[in-house]
């Protein structure tokens, strides 16, 4: 199916028998057809753990399951919507980031905690950010949320990038994430951007970073 950009805030999905899409609840803008939309309790196929990890992150509502046979417009609050193709690989994504995706692919959810370890925590609480992200693997498409647009940064060995964990939107590949300061902590009360924190993504992979700090 995939998903084809309409401008920069709206795509649109082929929805057809026998397949089906995941949405953010809130997310369908209009649609043509016979399409159903149902809420997903167990987060997709993440299953409990994922609903669990969602409802952590103050994520209350489900996401929607989206089948039948028709087209549909997703976008949400205005924000700008980017398509992120997987082909076997792994994709990380801001909870509160993540728009639609196909149910093809494997959903499952990352306590940042086990690859960023205490820091990650502190991403969490000072940053603002979840303490969730969800994971997608497998071959599929996903549309991604964001303020102001979306550029693709290339990580190599060797050569890791250091980002805004606010200004972070998702990951892919095989990237090691790992959170550090770089003012004291007196000096980082009350900061919660990339002055105070540095988000250092190594490995081989690509990072998407969106042009404002803006929460979503």
């Amino acid at each position: 199916m995939g998903f084809t950009k309409i401008n920069g805030k709206m795509v649109e999905a082929r929805v057809v028998p026998g397949q089906r899409l995941f949405s953010q609840r809130g997310a369908m803008l209009a649609y043509t057809g016979d399409v159903r939309f149902t809420p997903n309790i167990t987060g997709g196929q993440g299953g409990v753990l994922s609903m669990i990890g969602r409802r952590v992150a103050n994520e209350d509502t489900p996401l929607m399951t989206v089948e039948g046979r028709g087209s549909v417009l997703f976008g949400h609050g205005g924000h700008h919507v980017h398509v992120i193709d997987l082909t076997g690989d792994t994709l990380y994504v801001e909870a509160d980031r993540l728009l639609a995706f196909e149910g093809s692919l494997q959903q499952s959810t990352m306590f940042l905690g086990s690859q960023g370890g205490v820091m990650g925590i502190v991403r969490g609480q000072v940053t603002g950010q979840g303490l969730f992200t969800t994971r997608l693997d497998g071959h599929g498409a996903v549309a991604v949320m964001a303020h102001g647009g979306v550029f693709e940064l290339p990580i190599t060995p060797g050569q890791p990038v250091h980002v805004d964990p606010q200004a972070y939107v998702a990951h892919r590949g095989q990237v090691q994430n790992r959170l550090s300061s770089a003012l004291g902590w007196r000096e980082m009360i009350g900061r919660g951007s990339g002055e105070a924190f540095q988000l250092e993504l190594s490995g081989h992979g690509a990072v998407y970073v969106q042009a404002s700090e803006e929460k979503l």
